[in-house]
């Protein structure tokens, strides 16, 4: 009885956190998937008195850390702060389904062993992003992500699919590839330089190969720009005035830098080994990590690896023609891998007047930044273009929603991660211009790392169908590691309903996506990121947005009443 105890409070993880697990058996289509609709992730708080750092993994069990639970869903909230004074909830009501699709962000599929990695800032606390032991098993968490979306997919078709940026770490060739085949179904060795073993047999280890699922055939899908796309761990170029870091990155001598978040020249010093992380290991233990003088020699990684190169934005644009799912290029266009012009349009449906505007809102290499390049902007170029789409749309009688890396009006001035000074279009300006379109549904975004639901209402109270929402959804990679489902809907007033809910990736307590599960709750324990809301990073809403009359005539006219409603939203 007390073993049985045991197994149970700690969510029948503990077992995931020592060597000699079995790998999952069960078919990927035989996963149960559930939406927080039906359940939630609690995280089990931890009672032991010691504190640990993120490193020692070895620790987390002995010490409580990365222990979970199921709790109740939760019922989404009806948002009705555009509408307006004397607009009640109990006036909404869907009339028809118009859209469906589904959103994932900061995947940061990781080389945890490349020599260009940032451990140091991280291993020991101060930054998740430098350092977190999920880094291992990002690989299998977009894996059970894309089982859960293709068991969603089941129970009512997605229209698309769209990934919101930072699907690579740190820019290298192999993390973008073993994102592509994960989706394309291949086979994915996640182990870069030489072949590494840290528990014998196969598919029982964070660098053994599997194949994945693959995304439903029938789900286009489609990319955007981050800042980790194209810029070293986000934050610098990796090649330019400052310091060219090519040769690192298929090199083997381990990466060393000032402190970039004390010393604006950082980038450019030798002060500090950065650190890998060692995939011999069951832990992948931190190494190579600390001063230069405490060196005799310069650390090396155990073998270099070509296909650890970095890519230039056009180079990451041109991968996504080399994928075997749908659509060709994935929004891009073959001219986009010569300009690096990483903006395009898309609409969903042959039938519905709404597109989709994918916005590269990222910083350029060309800018001079100090204080790194994961702030959002838009240059001429990216603003003149973002007009000219929003222009077509409203006179074309479109709904349209804008797809970007970066979400805008939620961080305050001087953050690294909010709007740039020196952009083109100050934000607030940026804000007040999309207040003119009264057919923008909302903004979507990634970039924060957590779930975000914000109101622009209208500066017009006699017009509010000028005011437009703007939807962050969180990471795979840190807790909660979810993505969203969106239903759009038409309802019997001059109104649009977005049904937005998260969804936890596919996990199996016995799979590697379990481990990155257990991981990203002790990471969070013990860097203490925000999380919003508290306590599960959760928030499902239906978020309700005036429409013009004539905007409500062409949606009567191409979208008919659908009698099975309440089914199709008991499961989003």
């Amino acid at each position: 009885m007390k073993v049985f105890l045991r197994l149970f409070i700690f969510g029948l993880l503990g077992s995931l956190l020592l060597p000699g697990y079995k790998p999952v058996t069960k078919e990927p289509d035989k996963i149960k998937v559930h939406t927080t609709l039906e359940r939630t992730i609690l995280t089990i708080p931890v009672t032991s008195k010691d504190s640990i750092y993120p490193y020692e993994i070895g620790k987390y069990e002995k010490y409580g850390y990365g222990r979970w639970k199921y709790g109740p869903g939760l019922i989404p909230e009806t948002r009705i702060d555009l509408m307006p004074a004397g607009y009640g909830k109990a006036q909404v009501r869907n009339a028809a389904l118009l859209l469906t699709f589904f959103a994932m962000t900061d995947v940061h599929i990781t080389d945890e062993e490349s020599p260009a990695q940032a451990i140091l800032f991280g291993y020991r606390g101060g930054a998740s992003s430098a350092y977190s032991p999920v880094m291992m098993y990002t690989t299998h968490v977009l894996n059970a992500a894309v089982i859960a979306v293709n068991g969603l997919q089941k129970r009512k078709p997605f229209d698309f699919g769209i990934f919101l940026g930072d699907v690579a770490n740190c820019t290298q060739y192999n993390e973008e590839r073993w994102f592509i085949d994960v989706l394309d179904g291949k086979k994915v060795d996640p182990d870069s330089g030489s072949k590494d073993d840290p528990v014998p047999g196969p598919g029982n280890d964070y660098q053994d190969e599997f194949q994945a699922a693959g995304l439903d055939t029938s789900i286009p899908w489609y990319e955007a720009l981050g800042n980790h796309d194209h810029f070293w761990l986000g934050t610098n170029p990796v090649y330019g005035s400052a310091r060219d870091l090519r040769p690192v990155f298929t090199g083997r001598e381990v990466l060393s830098m000032g402190n970039i978040f004390t010393d604006p020249k950082g980038f450019k010093h030798r002060d500090f080994y950065m650190g890998y992380l060692n995939g011999a290991t069951v832990y992948g233990d931190v190494t190579a990590v600390g001063k230069v003088s405490a060196f005799k020699t310069p650390p090396e990684v155990p073998s270099a690896d070509p296909n650890r190169r970095s890519l230039t934005r056009n180079e990451w644009i041109a991968q996504f023609f080399h994928s075997t799912s749908g659509p060709v290029g994935h929004g891009f266009i073959p001219e986009d891998t010569i300009s690096g012009f990483a903006c395009y349009a898309f609409e969903p449906k042959k039938d519905l007047p709404l597109k989709v505007i994918v916005l590269d809102d990222t910083q350029s290499e060309k800018d001079a930044d100090v204080h790194g390049y994961g702030h959002g902007t838009l240059d001429k170029k990216r603003y003149e273009w973002l007009v000219n789409e929003l222009d077509k749309g409203q006179k074309e009688g479109k709904l349209m929603i804008i797809a970007a890396h970066i979400p805008i009006g939620v961080e305050p001035a001087g953050s690294y991660i909010g709007w740039w000074s020196e952009a083109f279009i100050k934000e607030a300006d940026l804000i007040a211009k999309l207040h003119t379109y009264p057919n923008l549904l909302m903004w979507i975004a990634g970039h924060r790392h957590y779930n975000a639901v914000t109101p622009f209402v209208s500066p017009d109270p006699l017009h509010p169908e000028l005011g437009f929402w703007q939807v962050e959804t969180s990471s795979l990679r840190d807790f909660p590691q979810q993505f969203r489902t969106f239903g759009i809907y038409r309802n019997i007033d001059n109104t649009v309903s977005m049904r937005v809910t998260e969804v936890d990736p596919a996990v199996e307590y016995d799979s590697l996506a379990g481990v990155s599960r257990s991981y990203s709750i002790a990471a969070q324990q013990i860097f203490k990121n925000k999380l919003v809301p508290v306590p599960t990073g959760s928030c499902n809403a239906e978020l309700v947005k005036q429409l013009s009359p004539e905007m409500m005539q062409k949606l009567l006219n191409t979208a008919k009443p659908n009698h099975s409603l309440h089914q199709q939203q008991s499961s989003e």
